[in-house]
């Protein structure tokens, strides 16, 4: 569900530091982290393509399982789509919509992202939360 569209009684989310500019690079490797999604922990990845930044959860549209086939690396051999390690599928970065292989009609889970003042942030929403830091007892 996109940020805007929730109810009017949700408080808007702020954005989360995740990386610096600089860290991600022109269709480079991906940043790796962790999020929950409905409470459950689950990997998302940011990278940069076509000069902005985006993210996605790190799930297959045709079979829930990580796409990378080494960490933080999700792109083809040519570096033009994010290719599903374990059945070909291979998804449009801009938009996350399927283009070949099993994934039909899918799209990946995108998270937003902002990128100003030489730092990427992206934005919780009702579904997708940050991973609760490790508490420290005394």
């Amino acid at each position: 569900m996109r940020e805007d569209a929730l109810p009017a009684t949700s408080a808007p989310c702020e954005a989360l530091p995740l990386c610096a500019s600089t860290a991600l690079v022109e269709r480079g490797r991906a940043l790796v982290f962790d999020v929950l999604e409905y409470g459950h922990p689950v990997r998302a990845f940011a990278l940069r393509h076509g000069g902005r930044v985006v993210a996605y959860l790190n799930r297959c549209a045709h079979v829930p399982t990580e796409m990378d086939w080494q960490p933080g690396e999700f792109l083809d051999a040519e570096r033009e789509f994010i290719l599903c390690s374990i059945h070909g599928a291979s998804y449009e970065p801009s938009s996350g919509r399927c283009v070949g292989g099993p994934c039909g009609r899918g799209r990946l889970t995108a998270l937003r992202v902002t990128e100003q003042g030489g730092q990427v942030s992206w934005y919780p929403s009702r579904d997708i939360r940050p991973k609760a830091a490790p508490r420290e007892f005394p």
